[in-house]
């Protein structure tokens, strides 16, 4: 399992870079087939690539006292996990089958590093 903050930092930049592009460059391009409007998919990848810059900072700026800055973007992933839930339950009349299954996919790809992230901070406190 990561445990080091530095590579859950890098992974988590790269994974917020990834979701911050298919948002607002595959799925807004293709709203018809996703379902979801073209508003909510850039609010949403402004926040992802908020999140990219706030990691790939902590990459290559925080050299050591790792904790608190992982507990940061911890609390940011939940806060997207909470927010991608509501909005999908809000607009789910809206999506198509397959827009339903990438944000299902999201969310459960949030939970498995948001998880890996909690167990390293744990780590960090023994």
């Amino acid at each position: 399992m990561i445990s080091n903050p530095k590579t859950l930092f890098l992974i988590d930049s790269l994974g917020a870079l990834l979701t911050a592009f298919f948002l607002s460059v595959i799925l807004a391009n293709l709203e018809a087939y996703f379902g979801m409007p073209k508003k909510i998919l850039y609010l949403l990848s402004s926040v992802a690539l908020m999140y990219a810059i706030y990691s790939i900072c902590c990459y290559y700026f925080i050299k050591r006292n790792w904790k608190p800055y992982l507990k940061i973007i911890v609390i940011a992933n939940i806060v997207y996990t909470i927010l991608t839930i509501g909005i999908v339950t809000y607009f789910y009349n809206r999506l198509t089958g397959i827009g339903v299954f990438y944000f299902l996919l999201e969310v459960i790809v949030l939970i498995i590093l948001i998880r890996i992230e909690i167990r390293a901070i744990v780590k960090m406190t023994k």
